[in-house]
């Protein structure tokens, strides 16, 4: 069996694989907030804040399930990306007692292949995508993390100050 067919790709019907993503900056701070329709602040939502931790960007498509959730979190949560006492990064959120501010933004899937204008059809569709993203926070929370949360589907304004930077790409394709 090709590689490709355990992704339901067989006969050359895919061009691509498509896996959850996620975008993680260490910050020293974030924070989230909602605006409505005419840019005011929703008053239905209460800003989100997070000391040092992650800003995560999360993504999910249609195929996502427990499997890619339970990896991910996983790998996020033992993630060695803080600095120990000799400036090594050898640290855990879990280690420093930080936090995460999880936000889904379906625009991580955005094709700009063709044209000037991205197409998201690669994106998981909102039913699907809201419930793993629900499970996805569930699962960082079980492993003793604060988290907080944008709201999906709304339109954000998301503010951090990157630490280092370190901003790191991650997605589900790297368990295979």
């Amino acid at each position: 069996m090709p590689w490709y067919a355990q992704f339901g790709c067989g006969g050359g019907g895919c061009d691509r694989i498509r896996y959850m993503k996620v975008v993680l900056q260490r910050v020293s701070q974030a924070s989230v907030d909602v605006v409505n329709e005419l840019g005011d602040l929703d008053p239905t939502f209460d800003l989100q804040q997070i000391g040092p931790g992650f800003l995560l960007l999360v993504g999910v498509t249609d195929e996502d399930g427990d499997d890619e959730i339970a990896w991910l979190a996983h790998k996020i949560l033992r993630l060695r990306v803080f600095e120990d006492e000799q400036g090594k990064m050898n640290r855990s959120i879990q280690d420093i007692g930080g936090e995460i501010l999880s936000v889904s933004q379906f625009t991580l899937f955005a094709d700009v292949r063709k044209g000037n204008r991205p197409s998201f059809v690669d994106a998981g569709k909102p039913e699907h995508a809201d419930i793993m993203w629900i499970k996805f926070n569930e699962a960082l929370r079980s492993g003793g993390v604060a988290v907080r949360e944008g709201r999906f589907g709304a339109h954000m304004r998301v503010g951090l100050v990157n630490d280092g930077p370190v901003t790191i790409v991650i997605d589900t394709a790297d368990r295979h």
